[in-house]
């Protein structure tokens, strides 16, 4: 490895697991460029794909690369670097299962996702758990998909049927959220954050300043960050927010906000 690659992943990485992560996402972008072949990484969570954001900007990539998880929304998604000769992701690099089960409610994500690493995958081979009240639609890696049509039976003592579904099979639950509004003195992270999550200001910057807050899942650690329409704001352990909507003023100065917390 050069001495410039190794610098711009220590710069790229917040810590060791990354700066894996991102060498990996960096052969997979060479393989692309240097022989013109569409390469993809695994799935990615949604701070995974912030480095791999980071890291192309640093390359000064900014196309022939799309991001797929299966379906138009997923939070989960592969990295797909595509060579001049070709414009769409490789679709057939994702496969959706489909999981039913007898009983109404009796499974959870955590309980499909418990029984998938039982059997030994590993989270980068699992896209988004779509759980219903009968099944679950799972978006998985080509490569594990026929192991897991075989040999994947039951999520701890409740049997599965599983089979293979087409991408518009899918049945994706609406995300229920809680829509606040409020006005705030400026934009700042720990004012934005504790509208979202309903607490004081106090609470919120020490959630801040101990590391326990993403903004567009990268760790912050400055509550007077500024925050923008749009941003996602997510605590660990208490999930997360977004910034829908940034208002005119009051006729005191303070600014009309509209926040969604996802439930």
């Amino acid at each position: 490895m050069s001495m410039d690659k190794r610098e711009l992943l220590d710069r790229a990485a917040r810590d060791g697991e990354e700066r894996l992560l991102l060498g990996r996402i960096w052969d997979k972008y060479d393989q692309c460029r240097n022989r013109n072949i569409p390469s993809h990484s695994d799935f990615l969570s949604p701070q995974e794909q912030a480095a791999a954001e980071r890291l192309l900007h640093m390359l000064g990539a900014a196309d022939g690369f799309i991001w797929w998880g299966g379906y138009e929304s997923a939070e989960r998604r592969q990295l797909h670097f595509l060579p001049d000769w070709q414009e769409t992701p490789d679709y057939d690099a994702i496969r959706c299962l489909r999981c039913s089960f007898y009983e109404p409610g009796k499974l959870t994500h955590r309980d499909f996702l418990g029984s998938l690493m039982g059997l030994g995958l590993t989270r980068e081979k699992i896209g988004d758990i779509l759980v219903s009240e009968h099944e679950a639609d799972v978006l998985v890696s080509d490569s594990v998909a026929d192991f897991l049509l075989r040999d994947w039976t039951a999520a701890g003592r409740t049997a599965l049927k599983v089979q293979e579904i087409g991408p518009e099979e899918l049945t994706v639950p609406v995300q229920q959220v809680k829509e606040l509004r409020d006005t705030v003195s400026s934009l700042r992270l720990d004012s934005v954050l504790a509208v979202g999550f309903s607490t004081s200001r106090g609470k919120a910057a020490e959630a801040v300043e101990t590391g326990r807050v993403q903004v567009n899942w990268t760790v912050c650690q400055k509550p007077d960050k500024q925050v923008a329409e749009g941003d996602v704001i997510s605590v660990r352990g208490a999930g997360k927010c977004r910034l829908t909507t940034v208002g005119n003023m009051t006729k005191k100065g303070r600014i009309f906000i509209t926040v969604e917390r996802y439930l």
